[in-house]
């Protein structure tokens, strides 16, 4: 255990698909990452609810600090021996799964430390039903799909690292959108009402002295229906997850990124160091407790991984690409430098998302799970 501790000191700091190919199928070939964006909190909550009793998400790329991923010695796991044990990891099929190439690739090649086994999923439910019969060892999920989880399990799950930051943008062709105060009056379409990306948008709103009264909100049903509305009206404004943001940039090349809202959490939360969260990395606690260095050497292992997807853009995109996580490299390409692609752990990661979910359990408790996580819910060891 002694060990971990070192481990976790050397490890930092972390985004999601954009991809500015334009057609409608590269579209449709992103659109699985929705479900890391907009988990609807209530259904997330009911599914969580029912494995438990069963069982008894053109323009210059963001700078965000999140993208500086110190690469870990090869030192920091030299002196751990590892445990004789098959990691089986979870992951969506995609940001969270492009931040994890690099170790599925020397995974496959026997070059990885620990022995690992990897599942990609299209829907976070079926990593939830997985993590709770206990056939995954640790998975990567909505950040606030970890609480519902934890509160379920009553504890049985802990978050060891944010593994992706926020990937939501505001998309128009008007320049004089420069601040959230600019939206007052003008409409904004959307997806996801009454789940993650309302909730953010209306904190956003509320920090900027602004309520859902100063402007019109539309919402849609899906992302691909926003995109085409962009495409089709010129002068529209959307507020998209990534990689659908590129795909419309794509078909519309007047249309850019004119707000980030994982810039414009920051400028309200600068005070707490709270972070716009999208996805988490989670583990069994019984696992954790069971295989304290195998966990140790999966979060070095996850951090390398990470850093190779932002500094090796090349490589990683044909890498996700022969994965299946996107269709072409040069889309993968295109989408990396906007994905916060990340791996936050310790004191950092607790600050970042129990900040989070601390605005999502004032707007909606069940968002949550009905309250907020205990501290055990943060791995800090």
């Amino acid at each position: 255990m002694k060990k971990i501790s070192y481990i976790l000191a050397a490890l930092a700091m972390t985004g999601m698909l954009s991809a500015c190919s334009g057609n409608q199928s590269a579209a449709e070939s992103s659109a699985t990452i929705s479900t890391e964006t907009a988990t609807k909190p209530s259904a997330a909550e009911s599914t969580v609810a029912a494995f438990t009793e069963a069982a008894t998400d053109s323009t210059n790329p963001p700078t965000h600090d999140a993208i500086s991923i110190p690469i870990p010695s090869t030192a920091d796991t030299a002196s751990i021996i590892p445990e004789d044990v098959t990691v089986r990891i979870g992951s969506l099929k995609g940001p969270t799964s492009m931040g994890l190439v690099w170790l599925m690739e020397q995974s496959e090649k026997g070059e990885a430390v620990n022995q690992y086994e990897f599942t990609m999923v299209t829907a976070a439910d079926e990593l939830l039903a997985k993590m709770v019969s206990g056939e995954l060892d640790v998975a990567l999920i909505p950040a606030n799909v970890a609480s519902v989880l934890y509160n379920k399990t009553q504890g049985k799950i802990a978050v060891i690292a944010i593994n992706t930051l926020g990937v939501l943008d505001i998309v128009a062709a008007d320049d004089s959108i420069q601040s959230i105060a600019d939206l007052k009056g003008k409409t904004v379409y959307m997806t996801g009402k009454g789940t993650t990306p309302d909730y953010v948008f209306r904190y956003l709103l509320s920090g900027n002295n602004m309520s859902e009264a100063d402007l019109t909100l539309e919402f849609k049903s899906e992302p691909t229906e926003v995109a085409a509305l962009l495409k089709e009206q010129p002068d529209a404004i959307g507020l998209l997850p990534q990689p659908f943001v590129t795909a419309a940039c794509a078909q519309n090349e007047s249309l850019k990124i004119v707000l980030d809202l994982t810039e414009e959490w920051e400028k309200i939360q600068s005070d707490s160091k709270s972070r716009l969260v999208t996805g988490v990395t989670i583990v069994r606690r019984p696992f954790l407790e069971e295989n304290p260095n195998a966990v140790a050497v999966f979060l070095t292992e996850h951090q390398t991984s990470a850093a190779f997807t932002h500094s090796n853009p090349d490589a990683a995109a044909e890498q996700i690409a022969s994965l299946g996580i996107i269709k072409k490299a040069s889309i993968a390409k295109k989408a990396l430098p906007y994905c916060n692609i990340t791996c936050l752990t310790g004191e950092e990661m607790k600050t970042a998302l129990s900040g989070y979910l601390q605005v999502l359990y004032e707007q909606d408790p069940a968002s949550v799970g009905g309250k907020l996580p205990e501290d055990d819910f943060y791995f800090q060891k």
